[in-house]
């Protein structure tokens, strides 16, 4: 039976001619490789020289940063965070830039978390520690928190998180790079890569799909979410947007109302921070379908003006919608559109063109991850580690998340589902559903 398979996948390779090869793989040929290699890398060589380039420049910018010396608001909202809070708080004691304040939000917690921040400012290792009785959600607490800061710069972090012990200065360094930037967005990798097949997986989405993209957007002008995990904000622009609004895919959300006001959002590629990822398929799937709603009730509901000829209107932020609307929904779309296409015209050739698929897309993965090695500050893993688990991100990226994709999609355009997430207190959302954000 495999020998027959072989050999008539054999006979299949032979007989392909490049028309034949281009009609039966035109999905993987004019989409995937153009977008996700191709064009990714071509940038990646333009933004390299650019920063080879930009080395003085970096320089004057740290050393006006340090000279300045200004306060650095640190807000960490969250619930039931007391088993991460302790050794988050000692880490950032740790860091490299001094004048900072930092305040603990908690947001209704019914764990140790409102002891455990009491002793934190008690022993003057926070400077607040403020607490909502009532859980009002994770927009909530920030904006709470936000109402108590004094500095210039406000950092938003996640209390299960970890930092490198220079990731707050290279955090803020952007901001004295370049004019009107009014929100800068941290490299965000797993922490607990090794605990299983399911965070490998995530491990190598963050360190080659999600960060290397979020270079390349930010290097085009249409970088366009700062990660909840690690975002640093100009306090006037949070000011001006009046903070966070609620909802999952808050920090979408933000990054798009900044944007919407003329500044400018860059990535700080240097600024790292370790999460947890979650270590099942069911927490996964959980947290990708909250995220992947957001592309539908933010982008294509409340900012949907954003497409619009009007007197706010950028291009730049024209773009960076019509690119994400293009290549998470559209061809989320158009990928079923060449399942069916293959079904139906080439029934008897769907295992061949399966197979080729997966070696097809198997093979860019490991030239993507090898090259790209080129262009990353460091790794936190054994790259012989990452390698091992390439081979199923093909399965990972070309069905589990397109698959949870398309599911997100249907649920909200037609349910509008994220107002039912839990993830959000019940009245908050009743709330948000009634403002339609």
């Amino acid at each position: 039976m495999i020998e027959e398979l072989i050999d008539n996948y054999v006979r299949f390779l032979s007989s392909l001619t490049l028309d034949h090869f281009i009609r039966l793989f035109w999905f993987y040929i004019f989409f995937e490789f153009v977008r996700y290699f191709a064009l990714e890398w071509f940038v990646l060589n333009l933004w390299k020289i650019r920063k080879h380039y930009n080395k003085d420049k970096y320089a004057m910018a740290r050393e006006q940063f340090l000279f300045e010396n200004p306060l650095v608001s640190i807000i960490i909202p969250g619930k039931n965070e007391g088993k991460h809070i302790y050794k988050l708080i000692k880490s950032l004691n740790e860091q490299t830039y001094k004048n900072t304040e930092i305040l603990v939000i908690d947001d209704g917690s019914d764990d140790d978390t409102p002891t455990i921040g009491r002793d934190l400012q008690r022993a003057g290792l926070i400077d607040l520690f403020i607490r909502n009785e009532i859980r009002g959600g994770k927009a909530s607490a920030a904006n709470f928190g936000l109402r108590f800061t004094k500095g210039k710069y406000i950092v938003h972090l996640d209390a299960d998180c970890s930092y490198d012990r220079d990731a707050i200065e290279k955090i803020i360094i952007p901001f004295y790079m370049e004019k009107d930037v009014g929100g800068v967005g941290g490299n965000v990798n797993v922490r607990n890569y090794d605990t299983g097949l399911v965070t490998s997986l995530q491990a190598i989405e963050y360190y080659d799909t999600i960060s290397i993209g979020r270079v390349v957007t930010s290097h085009l002008g249409i970088y366009r979410i700062i990660s909840g995990a690690f975002g640093a904000f100009r306090a006037d622009v949070l000011d001006k947007v009046k903070g966070w609004d609620i909802g999952p895919g808050l920090d979408g959300d933000i990054t798009v109302k900044i944007r919407k006001l003329g500044y400018k959002i860059r990535f700080a590629q240097d600024a790292m921070c370790l999460t947890n990822a979650p270590d099942t398929f069911k927490k996964l799937t959980k947290q990708r379908l909250r995220w992947d709603k957001s592309l539908i009730r933010f982008r294509i509901r409340k900012h949907k003006d954003v497409l619009y000829p009007n007197q706010s209107f950028r291009f730049a932020n024209f773009i960076s919608f019509v690119e994400n609307i293009t290549y998470n929904l559209i061809l989320n779309v158009k990928w079923y559109v060449y399942l069916s296409d293959m079904l139906i015209n080439y029934p008897s050739l769907i295992v061949n063109i399966f197979i080729t698929n997966i070696l097809l897309y198997t093979v860019t993965n490991f030239v993507k991850f090898t090259i790209y090695s080129l262009y990353r500050e460091r790794s936190h893993a054994p790259m012989s580690y990452f390698l091992l688990y390439i081979p199923c991100m093909v399965f990972y990226f070309g069905f589990y998340l397109r698959i949870v994709r398309s599911i997100a999609y249907l649920q909200e355009t037609f349910f509008k589902l994220s107002y039912n997430d839990p993830w959000n207190p019940k009245k908050t959302s009743v709330h948000a559903k009634k403002l339609k954000i």
